[in-house]
């Protein structure tokens, strides 16, 4: 049950496009108030403030602490610079800002990997023949959390003696490793472009058009100009045989990544796959060669036949994150104690 006399924590999760706000009672065992949810475009304000400031107006909402989730690494639990927008955020200067008691900052995909512990079996999709995990199992598990939206985000979550704790990680960024014939060829052009490729410059919304444009060359056929949309809607109609491949080969650069996350983090347990992007890509994870590149890790090959890769399709998972992350902080458990 809910204190009377608790106050509602404002939620944030703030991304390189948009910025979403809500409440969370940090008394309820469910702590996202999903009525309070509301969206805006980053490029619509100056700052974070400015934006949070909107949502009070529209709302008539008000909060005495925030809890804020943010695309980009936490410095010192105090800063972060968003990684794909011009947004930075202060801690103390936001509470200043805005009068608020506390202002916490946690990475986005933090607050994502927080999200699993709420998450019941109608909010998630299995991706591959493997049962859900069991979260109420084994008292020492670990998971990945990741998932492609603007940019690529990567979390590991970690249960210890019943307590989930969550490692931040800029996972996203990491160098992609080719893995095949096409792959050494995908990455030449990417390298001519970029310089370094990171695992987003494919695995991510603009990642769609980076990987068309380089089978383009690779088929040598004249690019269209075409958005990610473009590409998915194509893709999805079948209209255009190389908007096909293009997210046939996201989604297996992605079950290799996704791969690598297990052995790099140890997540034995399972990887949670989520993200703005996740919903187009679903489909063709669940029937393309996802879990083909998940499981080919050689002489891992039959664990990794054992890992369970789970879809995400709560609709504001990071905003539940956030909420989970404000429920711990206020000394409350994400799972009921065990009998």
């Amino acid at each position: 049950m809910s204190s009377p006399h608790a106050a509602p924590t404002l939620l944030a999760d703030l991304g390189g496009t948009n910025v979403r706000f809500a409440l969370a009672d940090t008394g309820r065992v469910d702590p996202l108030l999903m009525d309070s949810v509301r969206r805006y475009r980053v490029r619509d304000f100056d700052t974070l403030a400015d934006a949070i400031q909107q949502y009070f107006a529209d709302t008539g909402h008000t909060a005495r602490r925030a809890t804020i989730a943010a695309a980009g690494r936490i410095a010192d639990g105090e800063t972060v610079q968003i990684t794909n927008n011009p947004w930075a955020v202060v801690a103390h200067a936001l509470q200043a800002k805005l009068g608020l008691d506390s202002v916490s900052l946690v990475n986005d995909f933090a607050a994502q990997g927080m999200a699993v512990p709420l998450l019941s079996a109608p909010y998630l999709a299995s991706v591959g023949s493997q049962s859900l995990p069991q979260l109420d199992g084994n008292p020492t598990q670990t998971y990945v959390v990741m998932g492609p939206g603007t940019g690529l985000g990567v979390a590991g979550l970690l249960l210890r003696d019943g307590r989930w704790t969550v490692l931040e990680t800029e996972g996203g960024h990491a160098g992609f490793a080719a893995h095949t014939s096409e792959d050494v060829e995908i990455l030449h052009r990417l390298n001519a472009r970029f310089g370094r490729v990171s695992n987003e410059r494919m695995i991510c919304g603009n990642g769609l058009v980076n990987l068309y444009l380089a089978l383009a060359d690779i088929a040598g056929q004249p690019p269209e100009e075409y958005s990610p949309e473009d590409i998915t809607s194509h893709a999805v109609d079948g209209s255009d045989p190389l908007c096909v491949r293009t997210v046939e080969t996201l989604a297996g650069i992605f079950g290799s990544v996704a791969g690598d996350l297990v052995l790099s983090l140890g997540g034995w347990n399972g990887v949670y796959l989520t993200g703005g992007v996740l919903p187009i890509l679903l489909p063709w994870l669940r029937h393309g060669g996802f879990r083909q590149r998940f499981e080919a890790k050689g002489r891992f090959r039959e664990t990794m036949e054992q890992v369970p890769t789970v879809a995400v399709i709560h609709p504001e998972p990071g905003l539940l994150g956030a909420a989970a992350l404000a429920r711990v902080q206020a000394g409350q458990p994400l799972l009921p104690p065990r009998g």
